[in-house]
């Protein structure tokens, strides 16, 4: 029994103590399908200057060899930089899955770390999908735990991920209960992620995923070693709430612990773009396919949106690298009407298009109080429309392409996946395929193993 543990205790025995039999298996599929989605937008990192200086670091100061892969260099190096690296390339393309309920990108943070200690220690894929499952439904949990308040400064995938990799990389190397309550301290009083870096256009937020993966799996490592961490680090005084939330609901830590499985509820993304601009993004695309308009039809967009979208897509007015242009609700809508797709290469090739800045300029954001207040756990888009000939036309998305109930099927991801990696140059259409054939049978692999041919 766990009632007289605290919610941070109950967390750590739940995660220490899940068992891959435990797991449904449509969670487990969904897990496959998170994993395979999260590949495709680690290779897609390949070409981000942000990524590549993360990259040059771990060769600098890095092994050279060792037991865990680099998948954009495709080079060995020790599990902690393998992490740090492929979790800073995860969220590059703005492509990588997200919980809407937390506003949390799990995979970015998850995997990279799961993955790097699985290949070093010779874990099975039953076992790599444990640990991430542990995560995601941890991970996600603290996201919902700290709240609404926390996200207007805080980038959650940096703060409840590192705790989240550090969850996940604790249950792949077996740590009791409470050395995995260890492990949530050490990574706790680590976590970190503003947001104050859209404003100048950073390169703060691969530094986040980097650090998270990265600072969870030395965490869960120094756990392993005895190392000693806050034992309420989540919900004491003087832990990551009261520090970073003004709105922190502790029942959240431990909503229905292995009878809801928030690893279903994840998102795939279908734009590569923040994903506070797909609902209203494909709010557009409906009034634009159901009246059959062109871009210069439109005279103006209202989109009907929460506040986070306000506080995260405000700052940005007139974006200057592609990074930023994806956390423009102008820029993406922009793409969607004049090119019908707002992936990698159209913003790559498209963002500073005078038909696309010119848009733009045209679309405005609205506090809606129906979309607020269903927000986070339903993403609604809605967008007022004026046509050119004076009509005004109204558009509404219950449910954004890549939600669970409009989701990807395996054909979908494997596309995304094949135009990532050719986006990025990473890996060819052969390598891609073999790489799909083992991550769908991953729980039948004894040892995970490497993904790419090493160079």
């Amino acid at each position: 029994m766990t009632d007289n543990l605290t919610p941070s205790a109950q967390l750590a025995h739940f995660a220490a103590n899940l068992q891959f039999e435990d797991i449904p298996d449509a969670v487990v599929r969904r897990a496959e399908d998170l994993l395979l989605d999260w590949f495709g937008s680690a290779l897609a990192g390949k070409v981000g200057r942000p990524v590549q200086t993360i990259e040059s670091l771990a060769y600098d100061m890095g092994p050279h060899d060792g037991g865990s892969e680099i998948l954009i260099s495709r080079r060995k190096t020790s599990p902690l930089f393998a992490a740090m690296v492929n979790a800073a390339s995860s969220h590059y393309a703005e492509q990588d899955d997200v919980h809407n309920g937390s506003v949390f990108h799990p995979a970015a943070v998850i995997f990279p770390a799961v993955l790097a200690v699985a290949q070093d220690r010779g874990a099975s894929g039953k076992d790599l999908i444990t640990a991430a499952v542990a995560g995601y439904e941890a991970g996600i949990r603290i996201g919902e735990f700290l709240g609404r308040s926390h996200y207007k400064v805080f980038h959650t995938t940096g703060t409840a991920g590192t705790v989240a990799a550090a969850i996940a990389v604790g249950r792949l190397i077996q740590l009791t209960p409470e050395k995995m309550n260890h492990a949530m301290g050490s990574a706790g009083t680590q976590a970190a992620g503003l947001w104050e870096f859209l404003s100048t256009a950073a390169d703060s937020k691969q530094l986040h995923t980097a650090k998270a993966a990265s600072d969870g799996l030395l965490a869960a490592w120094l756990a392993e070693k005895g190392f000693s961490g806050a034992k309420q680090i989540l919900e004491g005084p003087k832990g990551m709430a009261a520090g970073m939330s003004h709105d922190a609901n502790v029942a959240a830590l431990t909503d229905r612990l292995g009878s809801r499985w928030a690893t279903s509820e994840t998102s795939f993304k279908f734009h590569a773009s923040c994903r506070h601009t797909h609902p209203a993004g494909d709010a557009l695309l409906q009034v634009m396919h159901t009246h059959q308009l062109k871009a210069s039809d439109i005279a103006a967009v209202i989109t009907h949106v929460h506040q986070g979208a306000i506080d995260v897509l405000g700052p940005v007015v007139n974006p200057v690298t592609v990074h930023q242009a994806k956390f423009s609700m102008g820029t993406v809508l922009g793409l969607l009407a004049v090119h019908g797709v707002a992936g990698v290469k159209e913003f790559e090739a498209h963002f500073r298009d005078p038909e696309v800045a010119d848009f733009r300029v045209r679309v405005s954001m609205m506090l809606d109080q129906e979309v607020d207040t269903a927000y986070p756990a339903r993403w609604i888009g809605k967008v007022s429309v004026q046509t050119m000939d004076g009509r005004t036309l109204q558009g509404r998305v219950d449910e954004p392409k890549g939600d669970p109930g409009n989701t990807l099927s395996r054909d979908e991801l494997e596309k995304k996946a094949l135009s990532l990696a050719d986006f990025a140059g990473a890996a060819s259409v052969t390598e891609m395929q073999a790489a799909f054939k083992r991550l769908w049978s991953i729980t039948e692999a004894n040892q995970v193993g490497m993904l790419l041919k090493q160079s």
